[in-house]
């Protein structure tokens, strides 16, 4: 991996768990904030890999421009059907876990879903605006292409969901529910589930190379995330969904490579 595309990852990692600790944690412990504007901040955290990659943008990218590279980012055509299917798989997989849970569980599939503290407006523009528009320039505009290009499909969305997972570090100890033996589950699901996404998302990119396909995958996948209330058993239900739809995607894409060849 060449030194620029691991100092990109580590300035991503230490700034945004500078800003999570260092702004998110005073604001919370000193000035006592509200909860809309710790989310408004939490919103403006995940922005790091994009405040990364603009503020070093000629390291990163030597030669280029801004402007060329989000034309670049966004230059594939973009196909309405498999948009939606991507948007699709996503929404079901969730949909299909919370299912299984409820059946498991024995209680109705509507007890594991709440309208949240926000209106449902204020949750849709809190998605929009955190991980699908201010994590993908860096994750899928910067990075993924470097990965693809130098790795096998399998090799590229490994490593990027690893990446993308751990990054999320900080947020597992400080902004999650779960402590003690439950931890380990919690992180190994989002370990899988990340890197099962960089899979959903890397194989309608390989064709539609457009970064709004990331987009709306992010945008699926955590808008859901406002109304769950679930508990450990929703995460280890969730990554063999997640195992399943990597096996498929790989099977998929192989067939096709395979017809493509015929």
């Amino acid at each position: 991996m060449k030194t620029k595309i691991k100092k990109y990852v580590i300035s991503s990692y230490l700034v945004f768990w500078f800003m999570v600790l260092c702004i998110c944690g005073t604001a919370s412990m000193v000035f006592h904030c509200s909860p809309i504007v710790m989310r408004i901040l939490s919103n403006v955290c995940a922005w790091a890999p994009t405040i990364v990659l603009l503020a070093g943008f000629k390291y990163f990218c030597p030669g280029e421009t801004i402007k060329k590279f989000y034309k670049n980012a966004f230059g594939g055509r973009v196909s309405l059907l498999s948009l939606s299917a991507a948007a699709i798989i996503t929404i079901a997989a969730t949909l299909i876990t919370v299912s299984a849970l409820s059946l498991i569980q024995g209680k109705p599939f509507g007890e594991y879903w709440s309208l949240g503290a926000y209106p449902f407006w204020a949750s849709f523009l809190f998605s929009v605006t955190t991980g699908p528009t201010g994590e993908e320039s860096g994750w899928r505009g910067y990075l993924r292409p470097y990965l693809n290009g130098k790795y096998s499909f399998f090799k590229a969305s490994v490593i990027q969901g690893v990446i993308w997972a751990f990054w999320h570090t900080v947020l597992w100890f400080v902004d999650s529910d779960y402590m003690g033996m439950q931890m380990i589950p919690y992180i190994i699901s989002n370990v899988v589930v990340m890197t099962g996404l960089c899979f959903i998302m890397n194989f309608f990119m390989e064709k539609h190379d457009n970064l709004i396909y990331g987009i709306v995958i992010h945008f699926c996948f955590n808008f859901l995330y406002c109304f769950l209330q679930v508990d450990i058993w929703f995460y280890a239900i969730l990554s063999v969904v997640y195992i399943v739809i990597i096996a498929a995607v790989c099977k998929i894409r192989s067939l096709l490579c395979k017809t493509a060849k015929i």
